[in-house]
């Protein structure tokens, strides 16, 4: 067996049931669900929020969604792009999973979506934001839980136009989703006067900043716009604070540059981002979510165990639809399309390309959260630009 490949199975019944034949019938009465995400590496408190945020709503639920027992087939993609079709192909085609869930990495998701697409199996897409997944590629059988990259960041570009900001500094990881952010960004930033003085990248997960930094300070812009992740956000904001950055030229991105607030220390106070989910909400529904999760997980919940969250929401809703029986795939795609999902971000809906229509947020940094400022961009659709459903 694979060593990063484990299934973690809820077996209710002892081995006298199987040799009757009683635990075949009782499998039969289970969901399978294929977690894809990445355990390990740069993103691995990002797809362990996830798998956080999903049991969370399942448990909530009695330990199902629309009546039937879920039966979890883990596996760590590693954020490898090279393995995600491998690994996509082995859950539908040997695990025969229901739905699969994944996943963070852009390259990852957009080669299991071509997967989940070409084998009819209905996918949701917990994080990953690549603009194709939801337009050129978009499939009847793939959703989106999250956002598209150019949701955020074209809402941040808005933002800082609208502000008077007249010349930035872009810098990303060079994969799919930190292109497609800095593209958004600019497309909003440009439309409303702005200029980019320089867009720069470097590869993904490469987190050597000083020479960027250190050309930052040489050109003076009037902000820096970013898209970082997970452990390399919090080391970018750390190092733009250590190059003393942080205090002549201000610093904005989506809101992932932002969400290990814990990990970047005191470096990431005042830092300004914009995304679909805030702290500080404090609404009856996000209140109730953040309560439970943190007594189940001893922790904050955030952005992305919202996105797990919501994702089994959205399979709960499509399973309704289908009276519990994930056979009947194309009643569940009804009900996931025809559903508003009660999310503790603020209630969406579902495009007609599969992306949520939301709010985005302008957060900031205060006192270790990412506090709401107010909202930037309500009920925001993706223009989901190539998709013909």
């Amino acid at each position: 067996m694979d060593k990063h490949y484990k299934i973690v199975c809820n077996l209710i019944l002892g081995a006298a049931l199987v040799t009757t034949g009683m635990g075949s019938a009782l499998a039969q009465d289970k969901v399978k669900v294929g977690l894809m995400l990445p355990y390990t590496g740069t993103f691995a408190a990002l797809g362990n929020n996830i798998t956080n945020g999903f049991k969370q709503y399942v448990e909530e639920n009695g330990g199902k969604l629309a009546g039937r027992e879920v039966h979890y087939v883990v596996v760590d993609d590693e954020s490898n792009p090279a393995r995600a079709t491998e690994i996509a192909r082995r859950l539908v085609t040997r695990d025969k999973v229901d739905v699969l869930i994944g996943s963070v990495h852009s390259g990852v998701a957009l080669a299991a979506a071509r997967v989940a697409a070409n084998t009819k199996t209905l996918m949701i897409v917990p994080n990953a934001g690549a603009n194709e997944i939801t337009g050129a590629q978009c499939s009847p059988y793939v959703f989106r839980s999250s956002f598209s990259a150019w949701q955020p960041s074209y809402a941040m570009g808005e933002a800082l136009a609208k502000r008077g900001v007249k010349n930035v500094v872009t810098l990303a990881w060079k994969y799919s989703f930190g292109t497609e952010s800095v593209e958004g960004f600019t497309e909003g930033f440009t439309k409303g006067g702005g200029k980019i003085v320089k867009d720069m990248s470097l590869p993904f997960p490469n987190v050597e900043f000083q020479p960027f930094l250190t050309e930052i300070a040489a050109l003076k812009p009037d902000a820096v716009f970013v898209f970082f992740a997970g452990a390399g956000a919090a080391k970018f904001v750390s190092d733009y604070a250590a190059a003393g950055l942080k205090g002549s030229i201000p610093l904005y991105g989506p809101g992932f540059l932002s969400e290990d607030v814990a990990a970047m220390g005191g470096a990431g106070e005042g830092l300004q981002t914009t995304l679909h989910y805030a702290d500080g909400l404090n609404t009856e529904r996000d209140n109730a979510f953040r309560t439970a999760y943190a007594a189940a997980y001893k922790a904050q919940p955030d952005v992305y165990a919202v996105q797990g969250y919501d994702a089994a929401q959205m399979y709960h809703a499509g399973l309704k639809a289908a009276n519990g029986d994930p056979a009947k795939l194309d009643a569940v795609i009804d009900g996931i399309r025809a559903a508003t999902i009660d999310s503790p971000r603020g209630s969406f809906t579902l495009s007609k390309a599969h992306n949520p229509v939301q709010d985005i947020y302008l957060r900031e940094v205060k006192d270790g959260k990412n506090a709401v400022v107010e909202v930037v961009s309500a009920g925001l659709e993706d223009p989901a630009r190539g998709c013909s459903m």
